[in-house]
């Protein structure tokens, strides 16, 4: 299945293979151009459809589990100061996502929005210590009916320069459901409470709506 964030593109690439197509039959009666159009063309619709694929994810619910939202591999596991929203100390979880990754992003936990920010920012690699409060993201709290909140946030990189998130404040969020997109590569934190026993390690790659990275205690 293909995420509807990829048709516009799809459609795009296409139109760009087309033209190189007539371009080199128009121009040249070279087989070897003629088949190096074609192979380019294939490479191109190829990266583009595997980008933008949209895998069917079944989340098993459960109110003490964070589930990972992305795809990736977990690349940073700290305990830091959230200055944004909850302004005190919190455990981050940061999954790096490649261009080859599913880009889909999904509700790490049930419950309800209760803050989404847009912010404006740099395009800084993805990895860089400061992409979590300079480059262009997106700030998205959870909070489930037993009073646990986790703030993520979408991160755009050098490669990623569009943020796409469905939800408002006041937004039933369901574990699993999708929340938004980031086009051709980034990162997601997720900010947990003090406490919360983490589940992954560093370098571990994780499933989007899959993988339980976190628990609640107590």
């Amino acid at each position: 299945m293909i995420h509807k964030e990829g048709y516009p593109t799809i459609v795009l690439s296409l139109t760009f293979c087309l033209v190189i197509i007539f371009l080199s039959q128009y121009l040249s009666s070279s087989p070897l151009l003629h088949g190096l159009a074609y192979a380019l063309s294939l490479f191109l619709m190829v990266i583009v459809l595997q980008f933008f694929r949209n895998p069917g994810r079944k989340t098993i619910l459960n109110d003490n589990h964070v589930i990972a939202p992305a795809d990736g591999k977990v690349v940073v596991i700290e305990e830091v100061t959230e200055e944004e929203y909850f302004k005190d100390k919190r455990i981050q979880v940061s999954i790096f996502m490649s261009p080859l990754n599913v880009h889909v992003n999904r509700y790490p936990i049930s419950g309800f929005v209760k803050y989404v920010k847009y912010h404006a920012g740099l395009y800084l690699v993805a990895w860089h210590p400061k992409s979590s409060t300079e480059n262009e993201r997106t700030t998205i709290v959870v909070e489930n009916k037993n009073g646990k909140a986790v703030l993520f946030r979408q991160i755009a990189g050098a490669m990623a320069r569009r943020i796409v998130y469905y939800c408002k404040s006041g937004d039933a969020a369901v574990q699993g459901a999708q929340f938004g997109f980031i086009k051709f590569g980034s990162r997601v934190d997720i900010l947990l409470p003090p406490g919360t026993k983490i589940n992954v390690k560093l370098n571990e790659t994780v499933q989007g709506g899959i993988s339980t990275i976190a628990e609640f205690q107590g």
